[in-house]
């Protein structure tokens, strides 16, 4: 097999054309020069490609077979271009990335798409779970990065930046006793069962007696939901449509909460490359404008 990924092209770009002249213009070359490459390409084969009706051409049923094959060689040969290249320019070959399952879901899967465009060369291996979750995956080098809401201090192995934050939310079931209220003080809440976040070594602010913990957002959302007492949510899990319906946010205005930041985690030491120092950057601008 003598054929090269030059005549691929041009048997490509005749097939595309459906003419020796049309595809020479296309190309740049002279009309000689790709009807020879055609025929050297068939005699390489041992196949005819084309049937020849004076200046038009058309497919054998060999030829649109070969046609297929011919496109996904070609497909091939740019992606290993356009992978040596990144790599030649510095670009990491492989990311595995953890992400908060809490994040809002829009500016994280937009980040995603523009990743594929930006580093079409990168190969990312992507994981999930709560807060707890992908900071494991990062200090058990299972990932590289982690992107999560700050619950707390991080552990001395990680190196973190912040990102962006996300408001929070004051809410209960729409049929709880505390929906009812134009407003909400803090001992109206310290009289009702409040649901919280479980994380190790972090202080949550408590008001009531009764206090029930989970170590999942989407899971105290749905205890919410189910009317087992009020708490605190990122605004983009309670205003999640099958959430939203189920509950009510809480004028509470002697309560005020800070807004809950979001961090990228990688262990003490490592370098970021341009791929994760894009991904912090992007990210930011997305969640900020989804304010």
């Amino acid at each position: 097999m003598e054929w090269t990924l030059d005549r691929l092209t041009q048997f490509v770009a005749v097939a595309d054309c459906g003419s020796m002249t049309q595809a020479a213009r296309r190309l740049g070359r002279a009309q000689s020069a790709v009807s020879t490459a055609v025929g050297l390409l068939e005699a390489d084969l041992g196949l005819a490609l084309f049937h020849r009706v004076g200046r038009s051409v058309h497919l054998t049923p060999a030829g649109e077979v070969m046609l297929l094959e011919a496109r996904s060689l070609l497909h091939q040969a740019r992606a290993l271009d356009l992978r040596a290249q990144a790599l030649a320019a510095g670009q990491a070959a492989r990311l595995c990335m953890s992400v908060d399952e809490a994040l809002p879901y829009q500016p994280v899967a937009r980040l995603l798409r523009e990743l594929a465009g930006r580093f079409p060369a990168l190969e990312l291996t992507l994981l999930g779970g709560t807060a707890a979750e992908v900071a494991r995956d990062v200090q058990t080098r299972r990932a590289q990065l982690a992107l999560q809401f700050d619950r707390g201090t991080a552990d001395a192995c990680f190196a973190q930046s912040y990102v962006a934050s996300v408001p929070q939310m004051v809410c209960v079931a729409r049929d709880h006793p505390l929906a009812g209220r134009a407003r909400t003080t803090r001992e109206d809440l310290a009289g009702h069962r409040q649901l919280l976040m479980h994380i190790e070594g972090v202080e949550e602010l408590v008001l009531s007696p009764s206090v029930w913990r989970t170590d999942g957002f989407y899971v105290l959302a749905e205890m919410l939901a189910d009317g087992l007492g009020w708490g605190i949510l990122p605004r983009n899990i309670a205003q999640t449509p099958d959430i939203e319906r189920r509950i009510l946010a809480l004028d509470c205005q002697d309560l005020r909460l800070p807004p809950l930041a979001v961090r990228m985690l990688s262990l003490q030491g490592a370098v970021l490359d341009d791929t994760a120092l894009w991904i912090q950057a992007r990210l930011a601008q997305l969640l900020t404008q989804g304010e």
